[in-house]
């Protein structure tokens, strides 16, 4: 067994274990990484190869190769779980955020460390961005005086949906909340103190279709103060901005363009003292910007700054005997709050989808039915009189009468297997319109093999596939006469763009 005082574990080996993989190793000797596991075999060995670690078969067998600490890397639902476990077995644990999914079994994480004699701590990782850090010294250091209130502004977007199970910001109404306002709420909770309400609301814009609600704001009351934050999928440049209100001094910190603006109250007369302001404000961009896209291209400062600060500041407060970097109770309070704001989105999610209810046999379904094509398709029918099912990824804001209504993404087996069932004639005009390839791939190649397998699974009498007239070959057809269905396909579909490569592998 090594001689490292501290030797590690990671139960999880997706994407952000690579950065928790990347901390530890620079505290070699001291600390030394055993390896990683994952529930996915084939990931655990593919990536401990491209990370230089071991793969190894379970949370016992990192145990028995000698770890007594424990990252806890997982999805949320099992992190309180696995740390539960690896405390049981005598391992320190730091867990990704959240904690927990619940705050009860937050508490219970620290109940166990504190009788185990074990430590137990969580990565809010923006509490050691390095731009964070430097305010939250500033706030300490007294130079904005009290602090009385904070805004936070943070855009964001999830990675592309190539089709396949639905990912859990597509999956749960309230994940963006859980995801994102986890963050906001822990920094409001270190500079204003614990945490005392928060009152939220959600919408839908449509910035992300697939997200139940893409815009949220949420008024935050503390302990010593007010906070607001936006969470917005729909605003551009996305943007993450820290505003802190203090009685002598406004401090405003970028975090994607890595600055400092301030703005201090001053004996000047208040003319001079804005336009002084205006300048100072100007000027703080104008020193760090340029300063710190250097140390990000020396790699002084690196992706996820913040976590791997935390972790080496975690591993240094374990070997000196200290509180660790994020109390439990601390996460536990965030939880409680995320939960109580992200299930009731949930629960609104599930009252807006409730109206809406599918009949056992209907005549047809179109796909893609909020498109100009697919709508004219469902205005046709309607006024033949026949009985319409649509499939869509948004709830409308007016729903028409009598229509029938089925939601969810052509890229998602499920979706499309409920919205088909029952359906005598398909007509699938559905198809992706904006993105890259991936975007592309899900929503037309996936999607159309998604109605496929479903309307052969269903028994469908008729699937009627609407293509698109970017699939002919029109550089070979002039001269041709009249363009049918007889006329050459696009040789070079790659070259005319996604729509056209998705359409034609559609077909």
């Amino acid at each position: 067994m090594s001689n490292a005082r501290f030797r590690v574990g990671m139960v999880g080996a997706g994407n952000i274990c690579e950065f928790h993989v990347a901390a530890v190793k620079k505290l070699a000797p001291e600390v030394e990484l055993i390896g990683i596991t994952d529930l996915d075999a084939a990931r655990a060995q593919a990536n401990a190869e491209k990370w230089g670690t071991t793969a190894l078969p379970d949370l016992d067998a990192l145990v028995a190769a000698g770890a007594n600490v424990i990252h806890v890397l997982t999805p949320p639902f099992a992190h309180a779980k696995v740390a539960t476990a690896a405390l049981e077995r005598g391992c320190h644990v730091l867990i990704e955020k959240p904690i927990a999914e619940d705050a009860d079994e937050a508490r219970q994480i620290g109940e166990l460390a504190k009788k185990k004699g074990l430590i137990a701590s969580v990565n809010h990782s923006l509490l050691y961005d390095p731009q964070v850090k430097k305010a939250l010294d500033a706030v300490a250091a007294g130079a904005l005086g009290e602090v009385v209130s904070v805004d936070i502004l943070r855009g964001s977007e999830y990675p592309p949906y190539e089709g396949g199970p639905l990912p859990p910001w597509y999956r749960d109404a309230g994940y963006p909340f859980r995801d994102i306002g986890v963050h906001c709420l822990y920094l409001m909770q270190a500079l204003l103190g614990p945490i005392e309400g928060v009152d939220a609301e959600w919408s839908s814009l449509g910035g992300d279709p697939n997200l139940a609600f893409d815009e949220w704001r949420a008024m935050v009351r503390c302990q010593r103060g007010l906070g607001q934050f936006q969470l917005t999928y729909n605003t551009r440049p996305m943007q993450s901005q820290l505003i802190i209100h203090g009685t002598k001094s406004v401090l405003r910190v970028d975090l994607f363009a890595m600055f400092h603006g301030k703005r201090k109250n001053t004996p000047l007369p208040k003319a001079a003292e804005r336009l002084v302001n205006a300048f100072v404000d100007s000027i703080g961009p104008m020193i760090d910007v340029p300063i710190n896209v250097w140390k990000f291209v020396r790699k002084e400062v690196q992706s996820y700054q913040g976590l791997r600060d935390l972790v080496t500041e975690f591993y240094r407060r374990l070997a000196a005997g200290e509180p660790p970097p994020v109390a439990v109770d601390d996460a536990a309070q965030v939880v409680h709050w995320v939960e109580q704001v992200a299930r009731a989105a949930d629960e609104d999610h599930k009252a807006q989808l409730a109206p809406f209810t599918l009949s056992a046999k209907v005549p047809y379904l179109v796909t893609g039915a909020s498109g100009s094509l697919g709508k004219a398709t469902v205005k046709r029918l309607r006024a033949e009189g026949h009985q319409v099912r649509v499939f869509q990824r948004r709830i409308p804001k007016k729903p028409q009468e009598g229509l029938e209504y089925a939601f969810g993404n052509l890229g998602d087996p499920v979706a499309v297997d409920r919205a088909v069932q029952g359906a005598e004639i398909v007509i699938h005009c559905g198809a992706a319109m904006k993105g890259g390839w991936p975007e592309h791939k899900g929503g037309t190649v996936v999607g159309t093999q998604n109605v496929i397998d479903a309307c052969k699974k269903h028994g469908v009498s008729q699937l009627v596939h609407i293509s698109s007239m970017s699939v002919i070959d029109w550089a070979g057809s002039v001269g041709k006469g009249v363009i049918d269905e007889t006329a050459a396909l696009e040789p070079r579909a790659e070259e005319r763009g996604a729509y056209t490569r998705a359409k034609l592998e559609a077909e």
